[in-house]
């Protein structure tokens, strides 16, 4: 990738960095109860890691 990016791409590339993040803590407990222990990535929009899959941005 180029040193300078065009501001477009940067722009859909921190959305798509924004997308893999996890869940907030306190949505866990919002969704699934206040016993269940889960993992708040399981609640993220989008999995995707850098180096499984590539985006088309």
């Amino acid at each position: 990738m180029a040193r300078n990016k065009h501001p477009s791409k940067k722009q859909r590339l921190a959305k798509k960095n924004s997308q893999t993040r996890w869940a907030p803590f306190w949505i866990v407990p919002k969704i699934n109860g206040q016993g269940r222990r889960v993992h708040p990535g399981r609640h993220t929009a989008v999995k995707r890691s850098w180096k499984r899959t590539k985006t088309k941005a």
